[in-house]
């Protein structure tokens, strides 16, 4: 499941470091975050779908690397990125 272009365009307006920003690692994080609850809601009501749920475990395991490479280069970033996603960090 991939989101909406409406969906996606908002996400990035709000963690963009600049207007012209649009790949920048924090807002990789919060499309994948997206793309996670997303999948999560799906998982919800179709349990046995387990075609997503690997898919979900693989987006878990990228945000979770991400994470890992914010936290240790730029750790102010990090600490915004995880209390504005509300992540556990």
């Amino acid at each position: 499941m991939s989101l909406k272009k409406e969906i996606k365009s908002k996400v990035i307006k709000k963690y963009q470091r600049d207007p012209e920003d649009t790949g920048s690692v924090e807002v990789q994080i919060a499309l994948i975050t997206e793309r996670i609850m997303s999948l999560s809601d799906h998982l919800k009501s179709h349990k046995k779908d387990l075609h997503s749920r690997r898919g979900l475990l693989q987006l878990v395991g990228k945000r979770r690397r991400k994470l890992n490479y914010l936290k240790t280069k730029y750790a102010s970033k990090y600490k915004d990125i995880v209390s504005k996603l509300e992540l556990k960090g």
